[in-house]
């Protein structure tokens, strides 16, 4: 095949990422995360959907995204009015146009639906496909860096019935389309398949905030099984190995955590057990303290509250070199949740009052990517948790309350989640009239949220409703709860 004698002149391009400090002082005093879920809510103000997170805002800043996509570009110069690309400190878009950064070791994709996660512009190369209001193109996964904001993830979430929708849209970023090539080890594996990983990870997280878990548990199994497949590859350098093993280590846990909330304890608890012998296999101290995180909380759920404390006190133990206050506050909630199972009220408060001293440090650039679920929304829940095990059920009630007013609308499951704690809460308080106003509230979100967890809550607030069935509001609550479709 003949090739031309004339190459075209290319811009110059550094051969490491400059860091976007502009773009990192418009950010402020704000963590990652907390700028992140800033630029989702401006999204949603302009109609477009994207699915920011905190590492993507790393990235960034780091230079690692030279100039975003249409979408990510609409956002910003929302949030920013007067300014343009550049002014933000983006490469013009003219500069990286076409341009597709693999690593040189990046030889054998997982998939046809891999991505480069280390590519430096995020401007799709073949396509673009926020050019023009026209869906009727079809667009090649490997043609842009930012799986989410993808033509087939925005119709599935506009046009789709809940989680049921939601969990195909895993498949883009699956590791293996189904167990057959999940069973086929890759002779090589480099930074592509790090950055598979990382995506998967993202994916169900972002699914899972929006619908809950029981629609994507089965869904994610294929992609953890090629995830563990990985580690046997052939790598050649440290710092990808080490991706590889965080990620697989992410993704068990993202993965068990699906199993949990959908009420599969035994699941779960293997998957958090691999996930935290990934961590200790490879010195990964924030893999560590997460996993044992996740273990304490699934240990309270499983009413074991002894190992729940244990387990928050090895993830503080783990977590403590880290420097992330707020990871330090969310594991001293994990300890109360197993104070009050084992009903000491005294050794509960303690670490209530801990939890919320060090979550009003604020946050930092040391904080988990994982962690943005942890507001001040979040402090409350868990707090309102701790109180309603311990059988105080007026303060728990107020603490549910504003969890549910705090929360970010992003976080569906979580809305549920409280106001349905908060439901539980008013029946058993005895103000049985509002905790049907809260539970049909929940019955509302049902539509968009799959999560057994919920659904059991609400089956309590139910029987403990029954008897106060001419109490206003409660005899609807009732009727439409019994209507609930039962679980498959």
């Amino acid at each position: 095949m003949a090739s031309s004698t004339v190459t075209p002149p290319e811009p110059e391009r550094p051969d490491r990422p400059r860091p976007n400090l502009v773009f990192r002082q418009a950010r402020g005093q704000r963590s990652p995360a907390e700028f992140a879920a800033a630029v989702r809510r401006a999204a949603r103000e302009i109609g477009e959907r994207v699915s920011c997170d905190a590492r993507y805002i790393g990235r960034v800043e780091a230079g690692e995204i030279r100039c975003p996509n249409y979408a990510y570009e609409r956002v910003f110069l929302h949030m920013f009015p007067g300014r343009t690309l550049t002014d933000l400190g983006f490469a013009p878009r003219s500069s990286v146009r076409g341009r597709r950064a693999h690593a040189a070791e990046d030889t054998a994709p997982l998939s046809h639906a891999t991505h480069p996660a280390d590519a430096t512009s995020e401007t799709p190369g073949a396509h673009e496909p926020y050019e023009t209001p026209d869906r009727t193109t079809t667009y090649d996964y490997d043609d842009y860096d930012d799986y989410e904001e993808s033509d087939v993830l925005r119709r599935a979430f506009m046009t789709g019935s809940g989680a049921t929708m939601a969990a195909a849209t895993l498949s883009p970023i699956a590791l293996a389309p189904d167990a057959s090539a999940a069973r086929r080890p890759a002779r090589r594996a480099g930074t592509s398949e790090a950055g598979a990983l990382e995506e998967a990870v993202r994916r169900i997280r972002l699914l899972d905030d929006r619908h809950g878990a029981d629609g994507l548990y089965r869904r994610a199994a294929a992609p953890l099984r090629a995830a563990y497949g990985l580690l046997d590859a052939v790598t050649t350098r440290r710092a990808t190995a080490d991706r590889l093993y965080a990620g697989a280590g992410e993704l068990a846990i993202s993965v068990g955590w699906l199993a949990h909330d959908s009420g599969r304890f035994d699941d779960a608890r293997s998957h958090y057990a691999e996930a935290l012998a990934t961590a200790r296999t490879n010195g990964d101290e924030a893999l560590e303290a997460h996993a044992f995180c996740n273990s304490s909380f699934l240990a309270r759920d499983a009413g074991r509250p002894r190992e729940a404390v244990r387990a928050a006190q090895a993830a503080q133990r783990a977590a403590r070199p880290l420097g992330s206050a707020r990871l330090m506050s969310l594991l001293a909630l994990r300890e109360a949740g197993g104070w009050a199972g084992l009903a000491d009220r005294v050794a509960c408060e303690q670490a209530l009052t801990r939890a919320k001293a060090l979550f009003e440090r604020g946050p930092s650039d040391a904080d988990p990517e994982w962690m943005s679920f942890y507001g001040a929304a979040e402090l409350e829940g868990l707090e309102a948790q701790c109180w309603s095990t311990l059988g105080d059920w007026p303060r728990a009630a107020r603490h549910a309350r504003r969890a549910s007013e705090l929360q970010d609308p992003h976080f569906t499951r979580n809305i549920a989640l409280y106001t349905a704690e908060l439901a539980d809460d008013l029946a058993r308080g005895g103000r049985p009239d509002e905790a049907a106003v809260a539970g049909m509230r929940v019955l509302d979100l049902l539509d968009e949220v799959e999560s057994s967890r919920v659904r059991t809550m609400l089956a309590g607030t139910a029987r403990v409703l029954l008897p106060h069935r001419r109490a206003y509001g409660v005899s609807a609550f009732l009727d439409r709860h019994a209507q609930l479709p039962r679980p498959a």
